[in-house]
């Protein structure tokens, strides 16, 4: 049996967290990078004997659209799946379900599904330092749950129809310290940034920050008056810690 992490990750939470998962079953897990807007992913192999985890995050209670898309090329042929959806501790709202439809439609078994808390990509101040200790105790436990399971899981929840799509809304932009090395360009996973003078595309951007945690010279900005405001708006929501989650 190998164990497969199939991972949409831009800015490390959502990775930190299936690492922590799929460590519990193979030292050295095969890793499927959804964020690589360069790979083929009709090409990758799975077979029934796998143990498969498909990890993303949370936008604005949906999973992401661009990783939705690259999981529907992947032959699932039967494989045990886990989905683990991570959030920073607002709420997954629909997008454990919208992963769960999208895996059985790739032909998957679902067998179980975690939502989980990363530290917030735009405002690290929500869920700070997450995963932390706890959350790695529980984590590396759902592991052992999901290992000794047989079945299906149960019931995962969610809507259907799936709530509404937000758009991006806020689109990273270089500032002087920028020093055109490209990182930013070459690492975006839907390329939405220009190679040459490094801005984005407003209507191709998914608001993911990946360009921002892989600027070397952090030159890379969101507005800060809309994060203030975006904030403000889920103080509420996020004030209080929220707990992962096992679906069995």
């Amino acid at each position: 049996m190998n164990v497969v992490e199939i991972v949409f990750s831009p800015t490390g939470g959502t990775e930190k967290v299936a690492h922590i998962i799929g460590k519990q079953w193979s030292e050295k897990p095969a890793i499927i990078d959804l964020s690589d807007a360069k790979a083929d992913f009709s090409k990758c192999k799975i077979t029934e004997q796998d143990m498969v985890l498909v990890a993303m995050p949370s936008f604005g209670g949906r999973a992401p659209a661009v990783a939705i898309s690259r999981l529907k090329q992947i032959a699932g042929n039967g494989a045990k799946c886990t989905l683990v959806c991570v959030y920073g501790n607002r709420a997954y709202e629909d997008t454990l379900v919208e992963m769960e439809d999208t895996a059985k439609e790739c032909g998957f078994q679902v067998v179980a599904a975690i939502a989980a808390v990363a530290e917030h990509s735009i405002m690290p101040q929500y869920a700070a330092g997450r995963p932390d200790a706890t959350d790695q105790k529980q984590l590396t436990d759902y592991a052992n749950q999901i290992a000794d399971k047989a079945g299906i899981v149960s019931a995962i929840p969610g809507n259907r129809p799936y709530k509404k799509a937000g758009g991006a809304g806020l689109v990273p932009k270089p500032d002087k310290s920028c020093v055109k090395c490209g990182a930013c360009a070459e690492t975006c996973p839907v390329h939405a940034i220009d190679p040459v003078n490094f801005t984005a595309d407003s209507k191709a951007c998914i608001s993911c920050m990946r360009c921002m945690k892989q600027c070397p010279k952090n030159a890379r900005k969101v507005n800060g008056m809309m994060v203030s405001v975006a904030a403000l708006a889920i103080k509420k929501a996020c004030s209080v810690r929220k707990e992962n989650e096992l679906f069995l």
